[in-house]
C-alpha cells in the first residue's frame, strides 16, 4: 500500500493534447478543467493507471468554435501550450450515461510547443513495446474545457503521487487493463495505451526561458513595481490579498524573489483578453514577459480602482435618497401630529374621487380608475411610478365621461347664424340642416364626418366655427398638414418620458363635452415616415362603426367619440387614401364668380375691415364698381383671402391719412 513516487520526466515528445479556451494556463499554478467527451476521458484514466499523468494544454484561437476536448487541426489553438501533470481526478455526481462528466485537476510544470498532430486512428498494432505512431499534420476539431470546483469523491494523484487503492475511481469499461510499460528515453510511448482512441496526440518540443540575470536593473526595477501593484490589489481585493499571500509562501517563501515566477503569477490574476495572457506565455524574454504583465496588472488595478468609485457614487446615492425619505417621513409626521398640513398625495386622491362622483363613467373604467388610485395610495411621492400614475389618473378624471352640451334643433335659427357668417355655400348650409331636422326628429343626433373639398380662400375654415354656433356644440380645431407620427392622433404609451394622449383626447379635456364639432384641417395633405402612416391611424377615428369604443395609446380604455361630429377640409381629394376618403362624406365648395365676390366684400370684408381698423361709416366707403376693378385688375383667384387682404390695405391708407 506504499504511495509511489512519480518522477516528472524532463522529456516527453508526445502528449495527450487538450484544448482550452478564455484563457491560457500558467506554470505553476494548479487548474481544474471540465471534460466531457467520453473518449478524453478514457484516455485521462488509462494514463494515470500507467503512471503517465501528463498532457499538454493549449489555449484555441480566437476565431476557432471547440465544442469538444479534441483538436483536429493544429491551426486550431495556438501553438505554445503548457506541459501539465494531473494531481487529482473526480466526479461531481452530474454525470450520467448520456452525460459523462470528469473534473480533472492539473498542475502546469514548464511551456512546450506543438511541432505536429500524431493520428492515433491510423497506427497499426505495434511489434515491440515502443510502436511509434504515424505522424500527420491534421485536420481541425474542437475543444472545451471549462472551470470547475474541487469536491469529494476525488482520486487522490496530488502533487504527483499516486492514489491508494480502494479511493481510486474505477475505469470506463472501455480503458485497457493496466500493463507495465517501459521507458523509452525518459518517457512512456502515450500512443500504444492510447491506441485507436478518438483524441488528439500532439508531438511537442520543450521551450525555455532565455537566460538573464537576476541582478539585471531593468528585471529588477518592474519586479519592484509588480509588487507594488500586488500591495495596492490586496488592500482593495481581499481575494486578490489570499491568492498573494498563497503565492508568497511558496517554496519556501522565495516566490517573491523570482521574476519568472512572478510574471507569470501576475498575468494568472489579470483579467486580460485571451491574446494578451497567451502572448505573455509566449514571452521567453524575461524582461519582455515582466513588462507585458506589468502592463495587464495595470489594466486590473485600474479596473478595481473605478469598480470602486462606481460602488461608492451608487452606495452615496442610495443613502441619500433613503436619508430623504426617513427625513420626509419624520416631517410628515410632525406635521400630522401639529396640524400644520394634511398630507399632498391625500388631497390629490381627494381631488380624482370628487371628480368622479360628477362623472358617467362605464364600468370597465370606473374599474381600471379605483385599480389606479389605489396603486397611488401605495406609492411614495419621490418614486417614478408616483408621477406616472398621477398624470394617468388625472386624464382619466378629466374626459368628460357622459357629458353633453345641449343641442340647437331650430332651423330658423341655424339659417340666421350661417346666413351671417358666410354668403353662399348652399349645399354646406342645406347639410347642416338636413343634419339638424334629423336631429330633431329622432330626438337624438348621430356623429358624422363630413369632408369640405375646395380651392384656398373660399372659406373652408371658417364655415367650421359657424356650424358649430349654428349647433350650439363645442368648436376645436387642428391641422393635419405635415403630421407624420402616430403618436400625435393616438397617443404614447404612458410609460414613456413625457407621454401624453392623442389630439383627440385633448380636444375632448379642453371642451368638456362628449359632443364637439371637432375640425380636422389640411387631411389632405398628412405626412407618412418610418414612424407610422397617421392617414392609417385616422381610419379608426372617422369610422362610425368604430368610434365608439377608440382606443388611445395612452389611456388604454376605450373612449366613444360617436356623438362627435367631424368636418374635414381638403383642397385636392386625390391626395386623400381611399379607405379614408370613403369615410367621409365629401361637400365641394367651388370658387366665387365677380358678383358673389362684390356681395361677400360689401356684407362681410368691408365691415370687419372699418371695425379691425378703428374707422367710422363716415371715413370711407367703397362702391361697388370700386370693389369690381379692385378684384379684375388684382384679386382674380378663386376665394377672397387675397380680396380681403386689398381691402384691409385699403382702409389702413385711409386710417394713415386721418392720424397724420
Amino acid at each position: 500500500n506504499a504511495i509511489q513516487k512519480i518522477q516528472v520526466p524532463k522529456d516527453y515528445p508526445q502528449l495527450l493534447a487538450i484544448p482550452l479556451d478564455r484563457r491560457p494556463l500558467f506554470p505553476g499554478f494548479y487548474k481544474t478543467l471540465a471534460i466531457k467527451d467520453p473518449a478524453v476521458i478514457s484516455a485521462i484514466e488509462s494514463l494515470v493507471r500507467r503512471r503517465q499523468p501528463y498532457i499538454g494544454i493549449f489555449l484555441t484561437k480566437e476565431e476557432t468554435d471547440i465544442s469538444a476536448d479534441v483538436i483536429t487541426d493544429i491551426s486550431q489553438v495556438n501553438r505554445v501550450g503548457v506541459f501539465a501533470q494531473i494531481t487529482n481526478i473526480f466526479a461531481d455526481g452530474s454525470e450520467t450515461p448520456d452525460n459523462p462528466h470528469l473534473n480533472v485537476v492539473v498542475y502546469p510544470h514548464r511551456r512546450i510547443r506543438m511541432t505536429g498532430l500524431v493520428d492515433v486512428t491510423q497506427q497499426q498494432q505495434p511489434s515491440g513495446a515502443a510502436g511509434a505512431g504515424e505522424r500527420t499534420m491534421p485536420s481541425p476539431e474542437t475543444e472545451h474545457a471549462s472551470e470547475s470546483t474541487l469536491t469529494t469523491q476525488a482520486r487522490v494523484l496530488l502533487d504527483g503521487e499516486e492514489a491508494k487503492e480502494g479511493v481510486e475511481r474505477s475505469p470506463s469499461p472501455s480503458a485497457e487493463p493496466s500493463v507495465d510499460i517501459p521507458y523509452i528515453d525518459g518517457y512512456h510511448p502515450v500512443n500504444l495505451p492510447l491506441r485507436g482512441q478518438a483524441v488528439s496526440i500532439a508531438d511537442v518540443e520543450n521551450l525555455a526561458d532565455e537566460p538573464y540575470t537576476p541582478t539585471n536593473r531593468l528585471i529588477r526595477a518592474i519586479t519592484s513595481e509588480i509588487l507594488a501593484v500586488f500591495k495596492e490589489l490586496s488592500a482593495i481585493n481581499p481575494l486578490v490579498r489570499e491568492q498573494i499571500v498563497s503565492f508568497s509562501i511558496q517554496n519556501g517563501g522565495h516566490a517573491l524573489t523570482d521574476p519568472t515566477r512572478i510574471a507569470d503569477f501576475a498575468a494568472t490574476i489579470s483579467s486580460g483578453n485571451p491574446e494578451e495572457l497567451q502572448d505573455v506565455l509566449e514571452s521567453l524574454v524575461i524582461e519582455e514577459r515582466l513588462h507585458k504583465a506589468l502592463v495587464l496588472l495595470k489594466k486590473e488595478l485600474a479596473g478595481m480602482k473605478l469598480q470602486i468609485q462606481v460602488t461608492s457614487d451608487v452606495d452615496k446615492k442610495i443613502n441619500r435618497r433613503t436619508q430623504e425619505y426617513f427625513l420626509r417621513e419624520q416631517l410628515k409626521s410632525i406635521k400630522k401630529e401639529l396640524g400644520m398640513e394634511d398630507d399632498g398625495k391625500s388631497k390629490l386622491i381627494a381631488t380624482f374621487r370628487d371628480r368622479i362622483k360628477h362623472l358617467t363613467m362605464p364600468p370597465d373604467v370606473l374599474k381600471i380608475v379605483h385599480d389606479e388610485i389605489r396603486n397611488l395610495e401605495g406609492l411614495e411621492p419621490a418614486a417614478h411610478e408616483y408621477s406616472v400614475a398621477r398624470n394617468y389618473l388625472d386624464w382619466l378624471t378629466q374626459i368628460p365621461w357622459g357629458k353633453t352640451t345641449p343641442e340647437k334643433f331650430v332651423l330658423r335659427d341655424a339659417i340666421r347664424v350661417l346666413d351671417e357668417d358666410h354668403y353662399g355655400l348652399k349645399d354646406v348650409k342645406d347639410r347642416i340642416l338636413e343634419f339638424i331636422a334629423v336631429g330633431k326628429l329622432r330626438g337624438t343626433v348621430e356623429g358624422k364626418i363630413l369632408c369640405l373639398s375646395g380651392p384656398p380662400g373660399v372659406g373652408k375654415t371658417s364655415v367650421g366655427k359657424s356650424v358649430a354656433r349654428a349647433l350650439g356644440r363645442q368648436f376645436y380645431r387642428f391641422s393635419v398638414g405635415g403630421l407624420h407620427d402616430v403618436a400625435e392622433i393616438k397617443g404614447h404609451r404612458r410609460t414613456y418620458v413625457g407621454a401624453m394622449p392623442g389630439k383627440l383626447i385633448q380636444a375632448l379635456k379642453k371642451v368638456q363635452t362628449s359632443n364637439p364639432l371637432v375640425m380636422i384641417d389640411e387631411i389632405d395633405k398628412l405626412g407618412r415616415d418610418g414612424r407610422g402612416d397617421p392617414a392609417s391611424a385616422l381610419l379608426e377615428l372617422l369610422d362610425p362603426e368604430q368610434n365608439s369604443a377608440f382606443m388611445d395609446h395612452y389611456l388604454d380604455v376605450p373612449v366613444d367619440l360617436s356623438k362627435v361630429l367631424f368636418i374635414c377640409t381638403a383642397n385636392v381629394l386625390e391626395a386623400i387614401p381611399g379607405p379614408l376618403l370613403d369615410r367621409m362624406e365629401v361637400i365641394r365648395v367651388s370658387g366665387y364668380v365677380q358678383e358673389e365676390k362684390v356681395a361677400i366684400a360689401q356684407k362681410y370684408l368691408c365691415p370687419q375691415s372699418l371695425k379691425s381698423c378703428g374707422l367710422t361709416h363716415d371715413a370711407l366707403a367703397l362702391t361697388p364698381e370700386a370693389i369690381e376693378q379692385l378684384i379684375r385688375y388684382y384679386c382674380r383667384e378663386s376665394g377672397v383671402r387675397n380680396l380681403k387682404k386689398h381691402i384691409d390695405k385699403i382702409y389702413r391708407k385711409v386710417a394713415l391719412q386721418i392720424v397724420r
